[in-house]
């Protein structure tokens, strides 16, 4: 197994000489690729060749490949697809069409090397919800999400891709951007259990999966989830999840202090792994000393992921590509 306790995104195209002798020595559990480090399917299956050959071992390979508006694989080379709430809308079977989408992002990120894709998202369409997030989602009834997101799961992983399910425990009352602002759900106890948490409970077999950078006053008013240790508690015991969670971006502006210190502060509050995206040396070479080794929890918690890695299941491509067609059509 790994050492660090950490994802780390690269820098650019290819692997640079630092990032080959960085990531050896950090062995962190994977890496993690945005539009940045694509160019064309060729590079970007040697990019993840060596990647794992700079740790030695198959590490997983992440990419958030939503499709939509949060897709970084793009035309001419992979398909584009509606944002997932206007595909929910328009398509005569939408849980079909939910499943069509996904295998094909999953057969398109196996054959680039890519064997793990943060989705699917089971946070609950609001009339708060920031547009940066709204639609992205599934819809705004709990039965509707759980569906989707569960059949956006199972896609992947026939495909031979690993779902990571996000953003725990729930990400639909923000009002405000994560990624530039810390987000404040004030909402009761109770009414976070009976709705915003109840997908979360519902799918929390899902073996991975993505804090959100949000407090929630009624549970912890002083931290967001990412690094309340209340909050942990609350997914880990109330919401019953028990796989491998990663923090969402570390650099993003919703979280306080150096990366270090959210590093630090992340893993003492409950986080398996760190998730750091913006490929900046100096940065990973502190949260690789903030994150420390994988607790033996976290281990276990990896390797149940990970076992769950299969051989694609065979498909006719060209006649779920006609089917999804016609579904939007």
């Amino acid at each position: 197994m790994p050492n660090t306790a950490a994802i780390f995104g690269p820098e650019g195209l290819k692997i640079t000489p630092w990032e080959r002798d960085f990531f050896r020595d950090a062995d962190p559990l994977g890496f993690i690729v945005f539009a940045r480090n694509i160019e064309n399917p060729d590079q970007l299956r040697r990019l993840t060749d060596d990647l794992r050959e700079s740790v030695g071992r198959d590490a997983p390979i992440l990419i958030d490949q939503e499709g939509g508006r949060v897709q970084r694989m793009r035309a001419p080379h992979w398909r584009e697809y509606l944002p997932a709430l206007d595909q929910m809308q328009r398509a005569s079977d939408p849980m079909r069409a939910q499943w069509i989408r996904n295998r094909l992002i999953a057969a398109e990120l196996n054959a680039v090397g890519i064997n793990v894709n943060c989705a699917p998202l089971a946070d609950l369409v609001e009339d708060a919800t920031h547009p940066v997030l709204r639609n992205r989602l599934y819809g705004g009834d709990i039965a509707t999400v759980v569906e989707a997101a569960r059949i956006c799961a199972e896609a992947h992983l026939a495909g031979g891709v690993l779902p990571v399910l996000k953003h725990i425990p729930g990400y639909g009352r923000a009002a405000v951007d994560s990624h530039r602002d810390l987000p404040r759900v004030d909402a009761e106890r109770t009414a976070l259990d009976a709705h915003d948490f109840a997908p979360f409970r519902a799918l929390n077999d899902i073996a991975m999966g993505m804090t959100a950078h949000i407090v929630f006053s009624a549970i912890d008013p002083a931290y967001p989830a990412t690094t309340s240790t209340k909050m942990m508690q609350v997914i880990r015991q109330d919401i019953g999840f028990d796989g491998l969670i990663m923090t969402d971006d570390l650099s993003m502006e919703a979280l306080s202090g150096t990366v270090a210190e959210r590093a630090s502060a992340a893993i003492a509050a409950g986080c398996d792994i760190i998730l750091h995206c913006n490929g900046k040396p100096d940065e990973m070479e502190a949260v690789a000393e903030a994150a420390g080794e994988m607790t033996e929890a976290a281990k276990t918690r990896a390797n149940r992921a990970l076992a769950q890695r299969k051989t694609p299941d065979d498909i006719d491509i060209p006649l779920l590509e006609a089917e999804f067609a016609a579904l939007l059509d």
